[in-house]
């Protein structure tokens, strides 16, 4: 019987869930190598394509609890274990939710967006715990071990588009296993659209044959994520005509935009959205 920390439960299963068989097996074995120790696995790849989302899938699938940490909200060593406080007119020391979820027995540790904390010394801490010791010293603590089963799971995005992302600490990354994620398939995709937003499967091939011009645009290719395709496919399942879903789903310059749009209106048909329409949103006009 898992005893359960505050803010840390098990997540909700997604049914809908896709992902490589080469994946779907690693996670198998992680799931029995974590019964010899703790392991580590890092994940990479385009945003929005179901890096967090196979760590949350993960926990659900092996009835296991989770704990998600922000690691860009780092701004100094020692920040995830606790910090000091002034209760009262006295200082005090305020253990965090780190050491107590290290610490529970089979629990997923997601340290998000791994390669972007304020202070690259932010990190220092999770050498130790991510080591073959799975032991660190904090003074106000004690000696905090890392309980049997736990995995450590780190998402980031790499590239010069992330603003404020660092190059990951070579020492740090060799911790881990990696997986690398990408794309789903054509055809996945449009399953994944049905499946989470009620869309024909008409529909859903239309949204990703425009997703994939716009993706494999030759002067400027767009990084649509799954996410956006996501997004698109709910605006088009509430009546919006996907060239209005590709409007209000990705951000972009309307130079770029218009641009863009003539290859939707090439794909689809859609017809042009007036520009000057305006009419007053108030429910007693």
């Amino acid at each position: 019987m898992v005893e359960y920390v505050s803010d840390v439960e098990v997540p909700a299963e997604d049914a809908h869930f896709f992902a490589r068989d080469e994946v779907i097996t690693f996670m198998d074995r992680i799931e029995n190598l974590s019964q010899r120790h703790p392991t580590n696995i890092l994940i990479t790849g385009k945003q929005g394509c179901g890096k967090s989302s196979l760590v949350r899938q993960f926990a659900a699938y092996y009835n296991r609890p989770l704990a998600t940490f922000q690691i860009g909200l780092l701004s100094e060593s020692g920040q995830l274990f606790g910090e000091q406080q002034l209760r009262d007119g006295e200082t005090c020391y305020q253990q965090f939710l780190f050491p107590k979820a290290i610490t529970l027995p089979r629990c997923v540790i997601h340290l998000e967006e791994l390669n972007r904390p304020e202070h690259p010394k932010a990190l220092n801490e999770l050498f130790s715990v991510l080591s073959e010791d799975r032991r660190i010293w904090v003074d106000q603590l004690g000696l905090v071990k890392v309980a049997k089963g736990v995995v450590f799971f780190a998402t980031l995005n790499e590239g010069d588009e992330f603003i404020g992302a660092e190059e990951l600490d070579a020492a740090l990354r060799d911790r881990f296993y990696v997986i690398q994620m990408d794309y789903l398939p054509s055809n996945i995709e449009e399953k994944v659209l049905g499946l989470k937003t009620g869309v024909s499967e008409e529909q859903a091939r239309s949204i990703i044959r425009v997703v994939n011009r716009l993706r494999g645009n030759t002067q400027m290719p767009l990084s649509v994520s799954v996410r956006h395709s996501l997004m698109i496919a709910e605006l088009v399942s509430v009546g919006a005509s996907i060239r209005e879903a590709v409007i209000y789903s990705l951000q972009l310059s309307r130079d770029l935009l218009e641009s863009l749009l003539l290859s939707v209106h090439m794909e689809t048909g859609d017809r042009e959205v007036r520009a000057d329409g305006y009419r007053i949103f108030w429910r007693n006009h």
